[in-house]
């Protein structure tokens, strides 16, 4: 993708096009936002952004002297509010091969009172009921939809249609519009929509992390989690008597842990087990066990030394 850069304007093919208006020629280029266009210095009456990756009709400065706008094969799926202040001569607007979803995305065209051709072809929103006489209701004064001249018994049904409370319920109903993001909306949907691992679920996982004694055995506890297993179900389930689990924590010396396994659980993302057991998780446990068996080791190999000194105390001395 390429920036619209003031630079970029100003090496763009500028020309005089076959119906006689000065055009700049931005075909192409994969720009992804409009922005910059004040580098114009409103020298166009045309402008083509034909083939790019644009998303959203915004983002003009004043252009008095503009009239055309080309924008298809584009990813429009929004149009911005108050163009007609920036753009208050615009008259065409070719939006052929977008993504303009529902019919309420194009009420904000409404108040540019200069537009008079409009092109929607190949957006999903010409697939809508009523798509047509909405558009003719909305934006009276347009001359040809869709490179189709608007027909006076089209105007005739549209008023009819759309006239009064009924005609207004209508509009109101079918005129739904995208939705767009909102900073932590998502997020809090998303919440709203987990389905986190049950209590029980991550009291096995704790028990199961708990109980490991080798690295084997940690081994083993990754693999059943990432294959989508709770192992601890079978240690509970198997265990006569589960002691507590601070108690069982503090000598496996995994305490450290469970904070950072209760959070993962309970904002992992559908219950992933790479969610629950993260990786810092799964080193810190690995790190714990390694520590207890490099201390139970150490005091093992004291004891033999010890055992072996009073053995050499206590055997005779030959020849004594």
């Amino acid at each position: 993708m390429v920036k619209l850069s003031a630079e970029l304007i100003e090496q763009a093919a500028q020309y005089t096009n076959p119906v006689r208006d000065r055009e700049l020629d931005l075909r192409g280029y994969k720009i992804p936002v409009l922005e910059n266009l004040g580098a114009t210095l409103d020298q166009f009456d045309t402008i083509d952004f034909s083939d790019n990756e644009i998303r959203k009709l915004d983002g003009f400065p004043l252009l008095k002297r503009l009239k055309t706008l080309l924008m298809n094969n584009n990813r429009i799926c929004r149009v911005g509010e108050n163009l007609e202040q920036a753009l208050p001569s615009m008259r065409e607007l070719i939006l052929t091969s977008n993504n303009i979803q529902e019919l309420g995305d194009l009420d904000p065209l409404a108040s540019v009172k200069t537009l008079t051709l409009l092109s929607l072809l190949r957006n999903p929103v010409t697939n809508k009921k009523h798509y047509r006489l909405y558009v003719i209701n909305k934006i009276p004064q347009i001359h040809v939809l869709d490179f189709q001249k608007v027909k006076l018994k089209e105007r005739q049904e549209a008023e009819k249609m759309f006239k009064g409370k009924r005609g207004a319920q209508l509009a109101k109903d079918i005129a739904k519009r995208t939705k767009t993001f909102t900073p932590g909306a998502a997020v809090q949907q998303l919440e709203k929509k987990k389905m986190g691992p049950s209590p029980a679920d991550v009291e096995a996982i704790k028990n199961a992390i708990a109980n490991a004694s080798s690295l084997a055995e940690v081994e083993r506890l990754k693999g059943l989690l990432q294959a989508g297993q709770i192992p601890g179900r079978e240690i509970r389930h198997g265990a006569p008597e589960m002691v507590e689990e601070e108690e069982e924590t503090e000598e496996n010396g995994v305490v450290h842990m469970e904070p950072d396994i209760q959070m993962e659980c309970a904002g992992g993302e559908n219950m992933r087990p790479e969610g629950m057991v993260g990786v810092h998780g799964h080193l810190e446990m690995v790190k714990a066990v390694e520590e207890v068996k490099l201390v139970e080791g150490e005091k093992k190999q004291a004891d033999d030394d010890e055992s072996e000194e009073d053995m050499d105390e206590d055997s005779p001395v030959n020849g004594s």
